[in-house]
């Protein structure tokens, strides 16, 4: 199979790992949840030129759900509180529950199967069960046909479910090892005994045990990695030791900047949060987007951040309410380096204001790239793990307290996943669209990029206790995109 990404680097389930506890900054995103406005919940929303093939598909569904064992592993929490909650296999694994079959309402177009992607985005999973669903969607227009994933976060971010949905997806409409594949299957139900089935649960004692073990074992690995810098850091200091101090004063500088409360949002406008949301989505050429690339001098990042500042400005401005500034919140890729870690959120999420009165497209965009660089560039990044452990340690009603003010004060998330540059299919069907919802967990406005087969496609996921006009801010946006993506 192709890879995803177009990097030509293979990817296979052996090379992922699946860590059996989540980290800290994944359990700080589970426990946070107890305000049901910072839901965590991602969508990606799929096209097929026709109904895929129900057998097939339900060989490769049991396929992937071996392959990967996150898909049928549930939350649990360390009962004695010691450890982050842990990944088990389901006992009780249902694969007709997660797989939801219906047909759409009215005319079957793009927006009514938005409109029902939405609520399935508004409610909780089951935390009893794999965090987890997907809904097939008949009686689309044209004979096309719907897909809608939900995924909660704490499962893994926008890189690693390109890689963990890799097994669903085929190179051509006749895949036939997989066809075969179907022909043979034999039925039964979907089991984890293939190598990921967990041992018997011990009681609490065997699980103290485990759960002092991991926490030992993380507390020793950051003792390790604090003493490897502590060491540069001395031996440095010895030849430079003002250039060490102002190291540690940037750090503390850095860190300080990262966790300042902030207690509303910089929007006039976008104060108030509800749980309703609404979906919308932006499509055009690849190739639009790599020349304005290129005519503006700085990233597809860059670009595609100041074409969403500008609609966000826009549609202030169209309401009579311009705004200086809004705060943003990017996740910025730390997957580099981490040899096999795909499973799992591999980000570090940098919030800071940007400037929403440079007018000029290209002048936006250097604006932009500045302020990006800068925040990829801050030592506090390096500290996520420590400062999520930090707000874990408060508990879980504090640190959603904590936490939630910060987010809830966030006016809009950007995100940009590559996805394939080239036609992928499932079961015999084409896959034409795929726009992908990050969660505004607290946030006015998520805005996520997602490239596939030559074409951008971005979904808008607006909260409408903030956003009174969803029309109105996807015809901004549309109108920002044009004007930069004309960048020459």
């Amino acid at each position: 199979m192709k890879n995803l990404e177009g990097a030509g680097e293979k990817q296979t389930s052996e090379s992922v790992l699946y860590d059996d506890w989540m980290s800290d900054a994944d359990a700080l995103m589970w426990h946070i949840e107890r305000d049901p406005l910072l839901r965590s919940t991602a969508l990606s929303v799929w096209v097929l030129d026709q109904p895929p093939d129900r057998e097939r598909m339900r060989a490769t569904l049991e396929r992937t759900l071996r392959n990967v064992p996150r898909l049928g592993q549930r939350v649990v929490e360390d009962p004695l509180g010691v450890a982050a909650p842990r990944w088990e296999t389901d006992p009780l694994f249902d694969l007709g529950y997660h797989v939801r079959r219906l047909r759409v309402a009215g005319d079957g177009g793009m927006r009514e199967l938005l409109d029902y992607a939405a609520p399935v985005g508004m409610q909780a999973f089951d935390k009893d069960r794999p965090l987890w669903e997907l809904h097939c969607v008949e009686g689309m227009q044209g004979g096309r046909y719907g897909l809608v994933f939900k995924v909660h976060h704490a499962m893994s971010d926008g890189i690693g479910m390109v890689r963990m949905m890799s097994g669903m997806i085929e190179t051509s409409r006749e895949d036939e090892a997989t066809a075969r594949g179907a022909r043979k299957r034999e039925s039964r139900p979907v089991s984890f005994a293939d190598g990921h089935d967990d041992p018997e649960p011990g009681g609490e004692i065997a699980h103290l045990g485990d759960a002092v073990m991991h926490r030992a074992s993380v507390a020793l690995e950051r003792s390790r990695r604090a003493a490897a810098a502590f060491g540069r850091g001395i031996s440095h200091f010895a030849g430079h030791p003002l250039s060490t101090a102002g190291d540690v004063v940037e750090t503390l500088e850095s860190l300080a900047r990262l966790v300042r409360p902030v207690s509303e949002p910089m929007s006039p406008i976008w104060r108030r949060r509800s749980l309703g949301l609404r979906l919308d989505v932006l499509e055009f050429p690849l190739v639009d987007l790599k020349r304005a690339t290129a005519a503006a001098g700085g990233t597809l990042n860059d670009v595609f951040v100041a074409a969403v500042a500008g609609g966000l400005s826009r549609y202030h401005m169209t309401v009579g309410r311009p705004a200086r500034q809004l705060r943003m919140t990017m996740p910025i890729n730390v997957r580099r380096g981490r040899k096999g870690a795909y499973a799992g959120n591999q980000f570090v999420p940098a919030r800071f204001a940007v400037p929403m009165d440079v007018l000029d497209p290209r002048q936006r965009v250097r604006a932009i790239h500045d302020i990006v660089r800068s925040q990829r560039d801050e030592p506090a990044l390096a500290f996520i793990e420590e400062i999520s452990a930090a707000i874990n340690v408060l508990g879980e009603a504090a640190s959603t307290r904590v936490t939630g003010a910060m987010m809830k004060a966030v006016d809009f998330v950007t995100s940009d996943v590559a996805g394939p540059s080239f036609p992928i299919f499932m079961s015999g069907a084409r896959i034409e669209r795929m726009f992908p919802f990050g969660p505004t967990a607290g946030a006015a406005v998520n805005v996520t990029l997602f490239s596939y087969d030559g074409v951008v496609h971005i979904g808008i996921n607006s909260n409408l206790g903030a956003v009174a006009d969803g029309g109105l801010l996807r015809a901004s946006l549309e109108e920002s995109f044009a004007e930069v993506l004309g960048i020459r």
